[in-house]
């Protein structure tokens, strides 16, 4: 479904999760397209003036772009739920790919985004880049790889409302991403660069993914990574520390839920503050915990706390985390002064925990993001 808005800015309204090996899925009903279609400048609903022919902006008046970078796959869920994938009589297929996600969210709350990546010269990929056209994000950054497919996962909903996945990218193309190809032109117009870690297990993407960054911070853009831990796409748990770690500390933004901290840390408390602290490199502007319907914690080198979550009853977790993520980043897309003003960031917070909560709400990662109006009437009715 396609969502059409202009940018906004959230301002004076009083504004979950580990995405981790197992969660709920939504089924997504899409068809497939024979040819790859790609954003025009008439089409793309965002302050851009023009589009080179190889996809970079040429100019813009655009200053809340936000650019996402890494995998766009296919989910294959169950149609029945709480069964093995042996025993599934059939699968729907689900738009997938956590920074895509982040990148329509984003759209669908008015803001600007665009996504970088590849996919497979296939039917499957071609529709991945009709449905961001559909939901206005710029897809000039995608790109079309005629040897590889397109990554697959197939899901499991198991009875306890837990996913486990099975993943088939060996190599997909989204792991093919090579550092020559990238839209240097559209990084450069950024103002926040997101990212995740599964685009940094194997060469050449993980090369390409480093120098993206470098681009991005080059340029002046603030740098958000959400780590998205995917533990059986790591060759072991310790190369996916390490990986994950190893660009820790040139990020701006850190958004980590409360399962991905124990992992990281070994074992240790979530919980503890002090833990935490330990994750907050000299040069993060902001750390974000994730907890799921109890809200998110914040940390800053001035100041922390902890924001409420909206209690809802929950059909579905998956895609709430990147929500969250398209939540806040839009809001400091109109307004990085946030960072600084600890009552503004608890209000974006606010916002960013009603995207996640909404999400839930509703089956498929994609069709369930909300829009402005409904997160702001989720919010208002929960204020006295």
């Amino acid at each position: 479904m396609a969502l059409h808005s202009g940018a906004f800015c959230f301002h004076g309204v009083p504004t979950v999760t580990h995405e981790s090996l197992r969660h709920k899925q939504w089924a997504v009903k899409s068809s497939g397209f024979s040819r790859p279609r790609v954003v025009s400048k008439s089409q793309l609903k965002v302050k851009v003036k023009a589009f080179s022919g190889d996809g970079g902006l040429v100019e813009s008046n655009d200053s809340s772009l936000v650019v996402c970078f890494g995998e766009m796959l296919i989910d294959f869920v169950p149609t029945i739920s709480g069964l093995s994938l042996a025993e599934a009589p059939a699968f729907k297929k689900a738009p997938g790919g956590a920074p895509a996600n982040v990148a329509v969210g984003i759209a669908r709350l008015g803001g600007s985004s665009a996504f970088i990546g590849k996919v497979g010269a296939d039917e499957f990929g071609y529709m991945l880049a009709d449905i961001l056209k559909e939901n206005n994000v710029c897809n000039e950054g995608m790109l079309f790889d005629p040897g590889a497919r397109t990554a697959l996962a197939f899901v499991t909903l198991r009875n306890d409302g837990e996913r486990e996945f099975m993943f088939y990218r060996n190599p997909s193309a989204d792991m093919l991403l090579q550092e020559s190809e990238i839209n240097y032109d559209l990084i450069r117009k950024a103002k926040i660069f997101h990212y995740g870690s599964i685009s940094l297990i194997t060469e050449p993407c993980k090369s390409a993914h480093i120098a993206a960054a470098k681009a991005a911070k080059d340029a002046g853009a603030v740098l958000s990574y959400d780590p998205n831990l995917r533990l059986p796409l790591w060759p072991s748990a310790d190369s996916a520390i390490e990986g994950i770690l190893s660009i820790w500390d040139i990020a701006d933004i850190i958004k980590i839920s409360e399962e991905e901290i124990n992992f990281l840390t070994r074992g240790e408390d979530p919980f503890d503050d002090a833990v935490v602290r330990k994750l907050f490199h000299p040069n993060l502007k902001l750390l974000l915990v994730t907890e799921g319907p109890g809200g998110c914690r914040y940390y800053t080198k001035e100041f922390s706390g902890r924001v409420k979550g909206l209690k809802v009853d929950a059909v579905d977790t998956t895609g709430a985390g990147d929500a969250f993520v398209a939540g806040i980043l839009s809001q400091l897309a109109t307004d990085l002064s946030l960072l600084q003003k600890e009552d503004k960031l608890r209000e974006a917070l606010l916002f960013a925990n009603a995207c996640g909560a909404l999400t839930v709400m509703e089956r498929g990662a994609i069709p369930a993001l909300p829009n402005k109006d409904a997160v702001l009437n989720a919010i208002f009715k929960t204020v006295p």
